[in-house]
């Protein structure tokens, strides 16, 4: 049996529940991949890319063979998005950087009024579109999974633009995630998720400083004592 064939197959036992070891590879990857997009390092993408390969493996348990008793359609399809958007985020880091030299892939700065907008309406949207296909599909509680996908798309593209605002959707997925998955099985992904969450307000954090610093970087020095004081 190659690597290949043997991360398909390999499982480990936790709690006396067998546990995919692609799933726990996989999860590595995608906690390895949020590292690198804290540190706004265009690597993220490329890493994340691998992660959501494995995990899509994981969630089709019709097709590759999982110890789970449920498939999760909404948790597959958000791995394919990703990966798509990942593309698009991987380029326009790599540009960036290209044409910052030094300096990092993006500067974080928090969306405007109608840029948030469009993300609640982007929300509701996608969640209510993706529901009923989850559910005619027969994924496993197709309602959270719904807003597990569309949310997840919505943080992967915020990332990508440097909206401070995706660590916040990511906090929300998590919050839908975690008790999800649990029931599921799915136990090293539901460990992920409950370790993404309090990396997500470090991140925030991280970021919402970040962007603070460069628009004070920004502000006009007043060239006179009335000036500072108006």
């Amino acid at each position: 049996m190659g690597p290949l064939g043997w991360l398909l197959d390999a499982q480990l036992q936790v709690a006396g529940s067998p546990v995919l070891v692609r799933e726990v590879v996989g999860n590595v990857f995608g906690l390895a991949s949020a590292l690198l997009g804290l540190r706004r390092v265009v690597w993220a993408w490329p890493v994340g890319m691998i992660g959501n390969a494995l995990l899509l493996t994981v969630f089709l348990g019709g097709v590759f063979a999982t110890p789970q008793a449920h498939d999760l359609y909404g948790q597959a399809g958000r791995q394919v998005f990703f990966f798509a958007v990942s593309v698009y985020g991987w380029w326009r880091w790599s540009r960036n950087r290209r044409q910052g030299d030094e300096q990092p892939a993006v500067s974080p700065r928090w969306a405007t009024g109608r840029e948030r907008l469009g993300l609640l309406l982007a929300a509701a949207v996608g969640t209510a579109a993706a529901y009923p296909v989850l559910a005619a599909l027969g994924s496993w509680g197709p309602l959270p999974d719904a807003w597990i996908l569309t949310g997840s798309l919505l943080a992967t593209y915020g990332m990508a633009r440097g909206w401070v605002d995706f660590w916040l959707i990511w906090i929300a997925v998590d919050l839908v995630g975690v008790p999800l998955l649990l029931r599921g099985g799915f136990y090293p992904s539901a460990a992920m998720y409950l370790a993404y969450g309090a990396f997500c307000a470090w991140g925030l954090a991280a970021w919402w400083r970040t962007s603070r610093a460069a628009r004070s970087a920004v502000q006009p020095i007043p060239s006179t004592y009335s000036e500072a004081v108006a």
